[in-house]
């Protein structure tokens, strides 16, 4: 491993911890020239299905946007950071689960929107009136309905 700052081939470990619940390694380096410290990340790397879009074109399956779309919908909800990233880490392991090779973005959307109802019932109706296409009021109404009556079944 090289050092970020001068760049010596020699760096020692320090230290290592188990991260997000043991999906990664987090290790503390030293450069062996100039004592600088850093940290790294080792993360395993598993192979993740070709995403088919509504428009049949075939594109990578992209973490970063389902990460994307799920901030978008929770912007400005009482939703913590570490809550938004097992949501996340839920919705990959749905893909993965699932063990194909591709899978259609609808079925990427259903994951998110799971998790979206369990995380903020706001969250999920902004990202299902734009995931579902709501053409009326009548359809966000229903979408509204749902959240309140999966609450009510809760209490």
């Amino acid at each position: 491993m090289f050092c970020p700052f001068c760049r010596h081939p020699d760096t020692r470990v320090i230290d290592s911890r188990e991260v997000e619940d043991g999906a990664s390694v987090r290790r503390r380096r030293e450069c062996e020239d100039c004592n600088k410290r850093f940290s790294t990340f080792e993360r395993m790397q598993l192979r993740l299905p070709l995403v088919i879009k509504k428009d049949g074109t075939r594109q990578a399956f992209d973490v970063e946007k389902v990460r994307g779309g799920m901030q978008t919908a929770l912007e400005k909800r009482p939703v913590s950071a570490e809550q938004l990233n097992q949501g996340v880490e839920a919705v990959v392991r749905a893909v993965q689960e699932m063990g194909e090779s591709e899978i259609p973005s609808t079925e990427i959307g259903g994951f998110v929107m799971q998790q979206l109802q369990q995380l903020d019932g706001v969250a999920y109706v902004r990202f299902a009136s734009v995931y579902r296409e709501f053409k009326d009021v009548d359809e966000f109404l229903a979408a509204v309905k749902s959240v309140v009556g999966s609450k009510d079944e809760e209490k």
